[in-house]
């Protein structure tokens, strides 16, 4: 396991190489850049545009600048926002918390609100549960998730009140109430509407996910001698079946993990969360390119890594996977 480990590790450098040079290429050749917010200012004169991009280093040739980037990621330096002007870790460190609270808090939901209702509906198939189930969790998969933001605003925002103080029922914005002091209880009203979500969006894969894995397992040569044997039926699910039937999930959820990074584009610009989402979104609206380069480098590191991190799962999970 440890050669392996090694091995794939190794791998993962030329590998984020050739994700680097292919994304700086695409952020160069896409059209406007990181002057087109100063084209339409009149008192900026054609002399000031020239020497602001002479500043930038925006004149000189692709493989150049990439070089120059390489060169400075090698030193631990990711550079400067174009647009803030502030170091990019700094950026990325003052959003990253935001995001990790909201995303962590609704992957945690996800998984402890699916998974159990998937293995339910596999142990149920065809009653009134498991077609209910199945359907809502079509339902969750096929409704964009912008709109389904917008729907919760206007129902718990906009619609329905608070009968005491009138105030809606719960906030649409931002992660604390302006003017007030911070305090746990008043961030966790802002989480409901972006966490809820969250939740229903992704609750839909991990339960068909879950069902469909669950059904395979359960009826296969070893689950039936389990329970010829004697065995309890939580002991043939919950330690028999389950572990086996938890490898395709383990992926998605591998999968997802570098999302708790990157963050969730739609919900935080949806619900004005200060998170990486946002930063991404706004990044790119200026085409800023060292701090996008620094998002989806990290975000394609972090990507091979839970990978790793999955296969190691799989070969706990199932012991007839060996990787020596």
């Amino acid at each position: 396991m440890t050669k392996y480990i090694i091995r794939r590790l190794l791998q993962a450098i030329p590998l984020l190489w050739i994700i680097s040079v292919i994304v700086f290429l695409l952020l160069q050749i896409i059209p406007g850049g990181p002057m087109a917010a100063y084209e339409q200012n009149p008192n900026i004169t054609p002399e000031d545009m020239a020497r602001l991009e002479e500043q930038l280093g925006l004149n000189d040739p692709i493989h150049v600048k990439y070089l120059k980037w390489l060169g400075n990621i090698l030193r631990g330096d990711w550079g400067y926002s174009l647009a803030t002007k502030r170091p990019v870790l700094q950026e990325i460190g003052d959003r990253l918390p935001n995001t990790l609270l909201l995303m962590g808090v609704a992957f945690m939901t996800t998984i402890l609100f699916s998974l159990p209702i998937g293995i339910f509906s596999a142990l149920r198939q065809y009653s009134i549960f498991d077609h209910v189930v199945t359907t809502i969790a079509f339902m969750g998969q096929s409704i964009p998730i912008f709109w389904f933001g917008l729907i919760l605003i206007m129902i718990f925002h906009v619609g329905l009140r608070n009968p005491v103080t009138g105030r809606p029922l719960f906030p649409a914005r931002g992660m604390v109430t302006l003017g007030k002091p911070f305090s746990p209880g008043d961030l966790a009203w802002h989480m409901v509407l972006p966490v809820t979500m969250l939740t229903l969006f992704g609750a839909g894969t991990y339960t068909r996910y879950m069902r469909s894995s669950m059904l395979e397992v359960i009826h296969l040569d070893y689950i039936r001698t389990a329970r010829a044997k004697g065995l309890a039926e939580r002991t043939v699910i919950y330690v028999h079946a389950l572990k086996n039937a938890a490898l395709p999930v383990v992926t998605i959820i591998a999968l997802d993990l570098p999302g708790l990074f990157g963050g969730a584009l739609f919900t935080e610009t949806i619900f004005s969360w200060p998170g990486m989402g946002r930063l991404f979104y706004r990044s790119a609206e200026r085409v800023d390119y060292a701090m996008l380069m620094a998002i989806i480098m990290i975000n394609a590191a972090l990507i091979i890594f839970f990978n790793l991190l999955a296969d190691i799962a799989y070969a706990y999970l199932d012991p007839r996977i060996r990787y020596d």
